[in-house]
């Protein structure tokens, strides 16, 4: 068994990548604090051949991406070229716009990722969707299942995989363990991201080790799953300088013998 690889979601940082000065420095710093490997995600307008420059610069692995459903369905050459410069293999999608969050819906997007994986096939890639909370309602789904149950039996053998948030899973009332487990071997990248709660009550997203998800077990099964690389994400960080959440998340998974 072989340990997935700990990686830094730039989603985090995304007020730091507006520019390409921006990202030059955001990846300095991240290299400083330890991660190899990146996922990009929300950058700013600028050219993709200037990015991979600065990914080669830094030595960095873009172990996935993010895009929209609409650039995959309607701009894939675009999402490709890019993908092949930076050298990643691993693009996902973060989600899917409402007319989809329905039964119906989920049928409409596995026809459209037909043709979809197919390119990316053929280029060496593949595909993830990338879960938040909304997908664990039921809404008309077939025996009173929930979306992502119908979603995930519905998609197994159309060469669609998953990239499970665990903080998403669990505001979703779902078990994020289970998930990785259910998900093994569809399964190459993850967003880890931790949960805690407020005197006052508030959920609140935290620092890996900082908040409340039982790491030991999810690390188990993000390993024995295949997951090539766990990507850290913290959407707010609440205050605090996201660079230190990174660090901190990073230091903390070191610390448990992840990285």
């Amino acid at each position: 068994m072989s340990k997935c690889v700990i990686g830094a979601q730039l989603f985090t940082v995304r007020e730091f990548t507006k520019t390409i000065e921006d990202v030059a420095k955001t990846f300095k710093k991240v290299v400083d604090i330890g991660y190899k490997v990146i996922q990009i995600s929300a950058f700013g307008p600028m050219d993709y051949k200037e990015v991979a420059k600065l990914i080669k610069d830094n030595g960095l692995v873009v172990g996935a991406t993010h895009h929209g459903w609409n650039e995959f369905r309607d701009d894939l050459d675009n999402v490709i070229a890019r993908n092949k410069a930076w050298g990643c293999v691993h693009p996902a999608t973060g989600g899917v716009p409402p007319e989809y969050r329905c039964f119906d819906g989920i049928k409409r997007f596995l026809d459209e990722l037909g043709p979809v994986n197919e390119k990316l096939a053929a280029e060496g890639m593949d595909f993830s969707y990338h879960n938040h909370n909304w997908e664990f309602a039921r809404f008309d789904c077939p025996d009173n299942k929930t979306w992502m149950d119908t979603f995930f039996d519905l998609s197994e053998g159309r060469g669609m995989n998953f990239e499970i948030d665990t903080y998403w899973v669990q505001a979703g009332g779902a078990e994020p363990t289970l998930w990785l487990k259910k998900c093994a071997g569809r399964m190459p990248i993850i967003h880890f991201k931790d949960m805690c709660i407020t005197d006052e009550r508030e959920m609140r997203m935290a620092e890996i080790g900082e908040g409340n998800l039982n790491w030991p077990e999810l690390l188990e099964a993000a390993n024995t799953g295949g997951t090539k690389f766990a990507l850290i994400e913290q959407d707010l960080t609440y205050g605090r300088d996201p660079f230190e959440s990174l660090a901190m998340s990073f230091n903390n998974l070191r610390a448990m013998g992840a990285c």
